[in-house]
């Protein structure tokens, strides 16, 4: 259980067939969060929080650790001949990078950033995709969910924590004192049952009537037609929030509301919502819209959002049926 990730990385691309150029873009984005996440460390002696007065294409304020965060990843993959191109939640258009490479990596450098300057937990979150034949475009990387070669993310909290799936399972890694992440955990497994939720309660009011049921089934607690207490999470983070269910179980909601008729989530679909499906999916969880497996939406923008039920099993299956009625 100790293996280094180089180490792991070379033996698990030999068991499963998967081609050495896939390890190495994982290895560029581990060096990259190590440097993210000396920065998150250092705070405000590095002079890093705070706003960066500046937005981002979404119309979003953007902290100084966003902008860092986000040039450290471009800069790093920018200088691997296996990245052909890359697409980050800031920047407006992909970045072409190495037109012989082989894959392309899609990513939001620093999730929750609102809870930057009071000390909780934050993360990146990556989608590695292989580049289809001819010209690099937009279209290269609309693919669906499934088509993920890769997909994890990294956690800066009490310990900074390397999650990936190369679509073998899951495995967690630790970054030690030598800034080395190192295994400590192999293929964990969501519970399909559970009696944890997460979501945004403020936001109640602007809910379609399938959450809203679902809500007031799960507050009524063992009293109720559930049969059972339930507990609510939220950290405002979705890295958080999905490591939390990958760890002991439970369900995420970011439903659609009412607020914005034209936008059928506030979570972005190619950054977000996808590479942490795929983890949810692979250790043996669910995640939809409400109404369609994540992994099975066809994508019509980089920048698409959607809104989000991921986790334990029985509980997305469950939100899923009362959307159907």
């Amino acid at each position: 259980m100790s293996a280094t990730l180089p180490d792991f990385i070379a033996q698990h691309l030999s068991q499963n067939g998967l081609p050495a150029e896939l390890g190495s873009v994982i290895h560029t984005l581990a060096r990259a969060c190590t440097d993210i996440s000396r920065q998150v460390r250092a705070g405000a002696l590095g002079g890093v929080l705070g706003s960066a007065g500046s937005g981002n294409v979404q119309g979003e304020e953007q902290k100084k650790l966003d902008v860092l965060a986000n040039r450290l990843l471009i800069n790093a993959l920018a200088q691997n001949t296996a990245v052909a191109g890359l697409a980050s939640e800031e920047e407006d258009s992909f970045v072409a990078t190495n037109e012989q490479g082989r894959y392309l990596v899609l990513f939001d450098p620093l999730d929750g950033s609102s809870n930057i300057d009071v000390n909780i937990s934050i993360g990146t979150i990556f989608s590695v995709l292989e580049k289809p034949a001819g010209a690099l475009n937009t279209e290269s990387f609309l693919q669906p969910g499934r088509a993920q070669a890769a997909s994890g993310y990294v956690l800066y909290g009490p310990q900074t924590l390397l999650v990936f799936t190369l679509g073998h399972g899951v495995y967690v890694f630790t970054l030690d004192a030598a800034q080395e992440f190192v295994l400590t955990q192999a293929l964990p497994q969501i519970a399909a049952d559970s009696a944890e939720f997460a979501i945004n309660m403020s936001n109640q009011r602007h809910w379609e009537a399938p959450v809203q049921q679902y809500i007031v089934e799960l507050l009524a607690g063992s009293t109720g037609s559930r049969g059972k207490d339930y507990n609510m999470r939220w950290v405002a983070s979705m890295v958080a929030e999905v490591h939390r269910i990958l760890m002991r179980g439970g369900v995420f909601l970011y439903p659609k509301d009412a607020r914005d008729p034209n936008k059928p989530g506030k979570l972005r679909l190619m950054y977000e919502a996808n590479p942490l499906s795929l983890i949810v999916e692979q250790a043996g969880g669910a995640a939809c819209d409400a109404h369609t497996r994540m992994l099975d939406i066809r994508p019509i923008g980089l920048h698409q959002r959607v809104a989000v039920v991921l986790g334990s099993r029985n509980e997305v299956d469950y939100v899923h049926r009362l959307h159907q009625t």
